[in-house]
């Protein structure tokens, strides 16, 4: 039971302490993501830890929550795609820890992430789930160990358990209602890395006539006096102060009461070891209606800071800069040396991040050294030139709680061919270095980097589409996005995701003259980026709005040339800032490139498609006492055409069956291919022997001087008397189904490849078949898979052969193929398959009986 007022989504408004809670929070849920993030990076020792929680859409895992450095002032990461290559995304997909000890390891494992972060540190991404539910994923950044172990087991078990108490609270409370609406457009949760206190306070409450004065424990701790052995008299605590502070406080103690104004005095406490610390005791007149006791009276509070004023003054007297920066890259303190020698006033560096207040300093090489810093926990020094032509070199020194920093001007000449942001070697700057090159911030890096790598790998103009779509919605957070292709000077759809049919079917087919922004980016060759509906209609009055408020529309030119365009959409007003703006311009050249090439690859892919497709049997004849079904399936990748053939080649009271494979996947294998199968007609319809055909086909492909070799399984059937001669050319056995299900592998001896030898021998096998017997004649890219040897295979092949359902051919045949494809996705080899089953009439199958 909950006690207190429940308000209407089930969460009692007592848990608000600053008031009613806004549409979607849930306060539980956060102070479950606050409590796993400290206690993960508390458990790694890491100094940096993220909660991310998936998206509405499961297309993008976003931060909800962050202890020590936020991932965004690292990376820019505040979305990340799920189908991504980074370790916590391939954490969530996976349900299994990603523990990348250090940067070799995650060199070798995430190349694209070790690109984007060249910098030392650990990392363990793990999945938040419960049962068959996935919330999102934690992930905990470390400094690397020096011996390169990364977290010890104990420590992985740990975050394990942290993980899983987390995904444990979050299921429940989704089954209580109460996890609430996660709003992924919300800023995340950040909370410091605990930390002991700098500043100790007392409070006390003072009696001057009486010299009575109650003191909490902390101020009892101050002054040195265990709390319970504390008698309650002001004279108690002036034993313990410097004995020539005593008579000023106490004067300026009775002039504050009499004046009412407030006390403020410096004091100095004994240490007990001859030595003393300074304090502050700050005290007010307290409001009473008691009129005269009231005065007598002063309650306030004793400040302890330590060694840290003592610091701050002594930071203050030196001529260098020095300063320190927040987790989140703000300066939360810069002396009075640093105001100099950058030339802006403190006010205006205070809370705000240098590079966003010093144009010179705007630059993302400087802020490489910064993140650098952040990442490894390791101190870094590096040269900045300040215009006109002066010099200055900075030192960062991270820690768990934010960074400090020390700047001063380099006063000795620094070479011609050091460039800004230069490593600075201890002893000063360096003799000679060449100019490191001005960096794109991170985040952008990694975008591009993933992008370009999934179109690399992208093969059809629709294949581009789809990596396209994979990486900007979810790392913009889109909601639709589109996809025109240039034909003869107008606009056609490739394809789209999140937009309905109709409403882009009146856009088909628009000449590149119309006044709409898809055109107009095209054709003036500048990204378009509105953002509101207000904007579009002004400048594009009467256009037909979908249900979004912002777009961004890229044209996509290649070698000069308009390919097409793409619109990114969004369902809420979303702002395009600079470097997003350059991030987006700069995918629109790397998607232009791409399907130019795909697109030229369609055309070529359609014409060889066409010619091998011309090369193979349009039709398979109707036999007496014969069913006969053929498949004929191209590979999953590459452009290249193949050199895989079957045939069914009537003969007299006899059919010559043959499936063939010419190596190679290229135009040269298909006309091999071709001359091999006209080949082989010639010499069956000539009436030549099973062997005789196999050897004539061999000496006549010699003859050609072939380039490739190939292999060939011909069968001869005789469907009156069942009786199949088999002949293989350095090609796989074929197989056998019998009309009870058993399969088996026919060991049929066989000669050498065609191609190797003009002499060469092919044996002749013969068997008998029972009517409802099946024969299979196969080429490799049906049983072919990665890291699996040819027996097996095979063997397996003859396994599924048995056991496949369906009494008809057809089914058989597409089981064997569904099969394949889905034991082998990204098979390059084609797959030529012919099988025949013996069904005789019940008069012939009496008559060969």
């Amino acid at each position: 039971m909950i006690e207190g007022n429940v308000s209407a989504n089930g969460v009692a408004s007592s848990s608000y302490p600053f008031g009613a809670a806004s549409v979607g929070e849930a306060p539980e849920r956060d102070d479950a993501l606050v409590s796993a993030v400290v206690s993960a990076v508390e458990v790694t020792g890491a100094h940096a830890g993220s909660v991310f929680l998936v998206s509405g859409d499961h297309r993008s895992l976003v931060v909800a929550a962050s202890c020590g450095t936020p991932p965004t002032q690292v990376s820019g990461w505040r979305r990340i795609p799920v189908n991504s290559g980074l370790p916590v995304a391939a954490a969530y997909r996976s349900g299994r820890m990603v523990h990348l000890a250090g940067a070799e390891e995650t060199m070798r494992r995430f190349p694209q992430l070790a690109v984007a972060l060249p910098y030392p540190f650990g990392s363990a991404s793990v999945p938040v789930r419960a049962g068959e539910r996935t919330f999102g994923a934690m992930a905990v950044v470390w400094t690397p160990r020096p011996d390169g172990t990364g977290l010890s087991r104990a420590q992985r078990r740990q975050l394990r358990s942290v993980v899983n108490r987390l995904g444990t609270t979050l299921a429940g409370l989704r089954a209580l209602g109460a996890l609430g609406e996660y709003d992924e457009r919300a800023a995340p949760i950040v909370v410091p890395l605990p930390s002991a206190p700098v500043i100790r306070v007392g409070l006390f409450d003072w009696n001057l006539n009486s010299g009575a004065l109650t003191a909490d424990d902390e101020l009892c701790a101050i002054f040195g006096i265990p709390p319970r052995e504390f008698d309650g008299r002001a004279a108690t605590l002036a034993d313990m102060i410097e004995p020539a502070d005593l008579p000023g406080l106490r004067s300026a103690a009775r002039a504050a009461v009499a004046e009412g104004h407030v006390l403020a005095h410096c004091l100095h406490i004994r240490d007990g070891r001859g030595g003393h610390r300074a304090v502050e005791l700050w005290g007010r007149v307290p409001e009473s209606p008691d009129g005269p006791e009231a005065s007598s009276h002063l309650v306030g509070a004793v400040l302890d800071s330590g060694s840290g004023m003592a610091a701050v003054a002594a930071i203050e007297r030196l001529t260098d800069g020095f300063f320190a920066l927040s987790p989140d890259g703000r300066l939360s303190y810069a002396n009075h040396s640093l105001e100099n020698l950058l030339r802006v006033r403190q006010d205006e560096l205070l809370g705000r991040r240098p590079w966003d207040v010093l144009p010179w300093l705007a630059d993302p090489v400087y802020e490489d050294p910064y993140r650098a810093a952040l990442v490894s926990q390791q101190p870094v020094s590096f040269l900045v030139r300040r215009p006109p032509d002066e010099w200055l070199v900075f030192s960062l020194h991270p820690g768990a709680q934010g960074m400090t920093g020390w700047a001063a001007p380099v006063r000795q000449p620094v070479p011609a061919g050091t460039g800004p942001g230069a490593p600075v070697a201890e002893g000063g700057p360096p003799a000679s270095l060449p100019p490191p090159p001005a960096a794109p911030r991170v985040g952008s890096l990694y975008r591009v980097l993933t992008l370009g790598s999934a179109l690399t790998e992208a093969v059809t103009a629709h294949e581009v589409f789809e990596a396209v779509a994979e990486q900007l919605l979810p790392a913009f957070g889109g909601q639709k996005l589109a996809i025109s292709v240039v034909e003869e000077r107008r606009l056609h759809l490739l394809a789209q995701r999140g937009y309905s049919k109709r409403f882009l079917a009146r856009f088909e087919g628009t000449p590149l003259h119309a006044r709409l922004p898809v055109t107009d980016a095209l054709t003036s060759g500048a990204p378009l980026f509105i953002e509101s509906r207000e904007a579009l209609l002004e400048t594009y009055p009467g256009t037909t709005v979908s249900h979004s408020n912002s777009w961004a529309f890229l044209p996509l030119i290649a070698s000069n040339r308009p390919v097409g365009v793409c619109m990114l959409a969004f369902d809420d007003v979303h702002r395009f800032p600079d470097e997003e703006r350059g991030v987006l311009t700069a995918l629109g050249g790397l998607i232009a490139q791409a399907l130019e090439r795909a697109r030229l690859y369609d055309a070529e892919f359609a014409l060889a498609r066409g010619l091998q497709s011309a090369l193979l049997p349009h039709r398979l004849p109707t036999l007496p006492g014969l069913r006969v079904t053929g498949r004929y399936l191209p590979g999953t990748r590459g452009m290249d055409i193949g050199g895989d053939w079957y045939d069914v080649i009537p003969t007299g009271d006899e059919v010559a069956l043959i499936v063939g494979d010419v190596e190679g996947h290229n135009v040269a294998a298909a006309a091999a291919m071709g001359q091999l199968r006209s080949a082989v007609r010639a010499f069956v319809t000539a009436g030549h022997g099973p062997s005789d055909v196999v050897a004539d086909t061999n000496r006549l492909h010699m003859d050609l001087d072939p380039a490739l070799l190939a292999s060939c399984c011909y069968a001869r059937f005789h469907p009156r008397s069942g009786m199949v001669r088999i002949v293989r050319a350095g090609h796989l056995p074929p197989l056998l189904r019998l009309p009870d299900g058993q399969a088996e592998v026919l060991d049929v001896p066989g000669g050498p490849l065609l191609g190797i030898d003009a002499a060469a021998r092919y044996p002749e096998s013969e068997l008998r078949l029972v009517p409802g017997s099946v024969l299979a004649l196969y080429t490799d890219g049906l049983i072919e898979r990665r890291h699996s040897d040819i027996g097996s295979d095979i063997d397996r092949l003859r396994a599924s052969l048995a056991h496949m359902g369906g009494s008809r051919l057809e089914d058989l045949a597409d089981g064997l193929l569904r099969d394949a494809c889905r034991s082998s996705p990204d098979r390059a080899d084609d797959i030529a398959l012919l099988l025949t089953e013996y069904a005789p009439s019940q008069t012939a199958a009496k008559g060969a009986a």
